[in-house]
């Protein structure tokens, strides 16, 4: 647990279950069969209705939790919009399901949506070649190259048809919530255009994966932009974040619990990306490849279930020392890069 954090909403809800955490403001939980066991979703009065924020994943026990929190604690109520903090599988998944059952409109940022549609029109299409390409340069081998071809484009299992339209949500935007204003605050690195929801007078901030209580959110460089700095773009965004928001923030994260400490948080997420770059650099005293330095950047041994996330978030580090002159890669005859230090980092 991060010291200088505190968590006073209590034990977490039960599926199907809410707890008012803020006014107006309700606190849900559905299940993920996953590691990460669980997604935090919201629900925000909005008059004779409701407002959600995130959805879970397109699972039967996802449905099963809408089911018993729109007949329970959200009382029968219509749905009047559903707004996803950003495009991934836990966070859309039931979006499409939720928006037409309720004649309600997606609202998104426009980078989250139109790429949650592009994953979707990639479900059950053959894995591109550069794919291959860039995992075999990380250093994969044919097998699990193999494996990664065979699972491709099951991004439609979990997540259900999105809406064929939507309502763009962009920096600083304020959006009406019954007799609230929110504001959006975007942040990066995660995601391309990851939504926040800040409201202002009572410092209640809606921050989705952006910033989390216990563990640092996936930062990853995937075969569609093999040359992208996510890592640059979280460690600013973070920074940004830190200038901008009060230390009395009431934080409502996506996992986790609702805290308060925003400001040793946001140090901590930078600190540990930091220290990692600096044992990075240490072991690119040799030539490494990408699936060289996963002992470098986490704590436990990376398993098949999280190789191309292991290997996404370690490219990210390995571009963003590119992106600063300390390290250069060479792609050998088999396709394979070799990460080294340059001269002014040694």
């Amino acid at each position: 647990m991060e010291r200088g954090l505190t968590y006073p909403s209590g034990p977490p809800p039960e599926p199907g279950q809410a707890i008012k955490v803020a006014p107006g403001v309700l606190w849900m939980r559905l299940p993920l069969p996953l590691s990460l066991n669980h997604i935090n979703v919201y629900a925000l009065a909005d008059g004779e209705g409701w407002t959600l924020v995130d959805t879970g994943l397109k699972t039967g026990a996802s449905q099963a939790g809408w089911d018993a929190a729109l007949a329970g604690p959200l009382a029968g109520k219509t749905i009047k919009r559903v707004i996803c903090t950003h495009m991934h599988p836990d966070h859309i998944g039931l979006a499409g399901w939720l928006c037409a059952r309720f004649n309600a409109p997606l609202l998104m940022s426009r980078l989250e949506y139109v790429t949650g549609r592009m994953l979707l029109v990639d479900t059950g299409r053959p894995a591109p070649d550069e794919g291959a390409v860039f995992y075999r340069a990380a250093g994969w081998n044919d097998e699990q190259i193999a494996r990664w071809r065979t699972g491709y484009g099951g991004f439609g299992k979990a997540v259900a048809a999105m809406p064929s339209a939507y309502l763009r949500l962009a920096e600083n935007d304020v959006m009406r919530v019954g007799d609230d204003d929110w504001r959006v605050v975007i942040g990066e690195g995660h995601s391309p255009e990851h939504v926040c929801l800040w409201r202002e007078r009572d410092g209640v901030f809606l921050a989705g994966d952006q910033i989390l209580p216990r563990i640092s959110s996936n930062v990853s460089v995937w075969p569609t932009e093999p040359e992208g700095d996510p890592l640059g773009e979280w460690l600013r965004s973070l920074a940004a974040l830190k200038t901008r928001l009060p230390e009395d923030l009431f934080v409502l994260p996506s996992h986790g619990e609702p805290f308060y400490g925003v400001t040793t948080r946001l140090e901590a997420l930078i600190r540990g990306h930091e220290t990692a770059l600096k044992r990075l650099e240490r072991t690119l005293k040799a030539p490494c490849r990408a699936v060289d330095v996963f002992s470098a950047l986490f704590a436990r041994p990376v398993g098949d279930e999280v190789l191309s996330m292991a290997t996404g978030e370690a490219i990210a580090h390995l571009n963003y020392l590119a992106r600063e002159g300390r390290a250069r890669r060479n792609r050998d005859e088999a396709g394979v890069d070799w990460w080294t230090l340059t001269e002014a980092s040694q």
